[in-house]
């Protein structure tokens, strides 16, 4: 087999790879780079018209990861919604990713307490990214969760909780301390302090 062979059906795997993934981003980004080298190769063997549609793909992938990363960390792209503690969507959500929420949370349960608890989806468009479930202690809101889906795995929908919403400091609250078990935290990013394995945000 010739190096030459060696790009195209490397370039095919990869395309082939980049569609077995959930992660919205992950997938425009390695899409990208299967039509390149799919451009690269059809261009070399002379095939015109496999050369033109990745070239088309290529620009439409490209287009896609522009508006993700600037969506990113963008407050208008995502909104905050308290729902309540038993509410009927938030508990299908928790049922339906709870073998996923352990995954990163170990020992997770959600057993709400009145007034005390409160939960938020985030939102982006008619799409649920992501559940945040805090326990009030006084002027602390300790996280319980903090969960994304699959989709947005790239994303941290939850740092508008945190950063970029009102939301908890018009419940009153001063502080966001996380749990010591959570696998994968991203709070150093997002203005959080460490302390010890938790993390620390002063509102």
């Amino acid at each position: 087999m010739s190096w030459l062979d060696l790009v195209g059906w490397g370039g095919s795997a990869l395309l082939v790879f980049s569609l077995l993934q959930a992660r919205v981003l992950r997938f425009r980004a390695l899409n990208l780079v299967a039509c390149l080298v799919l451009i690269v190769f059809n261009a070399l063997i002379e095939v015109w018209p496999m050369f033109a549609m990745n070239i088309v793909l290529a620009a439409i992938n490209v287009w896609f990861l522009v508006g993700l990363l600037r969506d990113r960390h963008d407050e208008a792209a995502f909104e905050v919604i308290e729902v309540g503690r038993d509410d009927a969507y938030l508990q299908h959500l928790l049922d339906v990713h709870g073998d996923d929420i352990r995954r990163y949370q170990p020992g997770w349960t959600w057993a709400p307490a009145a007034e005390r608890d409160h939960a938020f989806v985030v939102v982006h468009g008619n799409e649920t990214v992501g559940v945040v479930l805090i326990d009030a202690d006084h002027d602390v809101a300790r996280v319980k969760l903090d969960y994304v889906t699959p989709r947005y795995r790239d994303f941290t929908p939850g740092e508008f909780v945190w950063r970029g919403s009102d939301v908890l400091k018009k419940l009153g609250f001063r502080h966001v301390m996380t749990p010591p078990e959570m696998v994968g935290a991203y709070y150093d990013r997002v203005g959080f302090r460490r302390n010890g394995r938790e993390f620390v945000l002063d509102l």
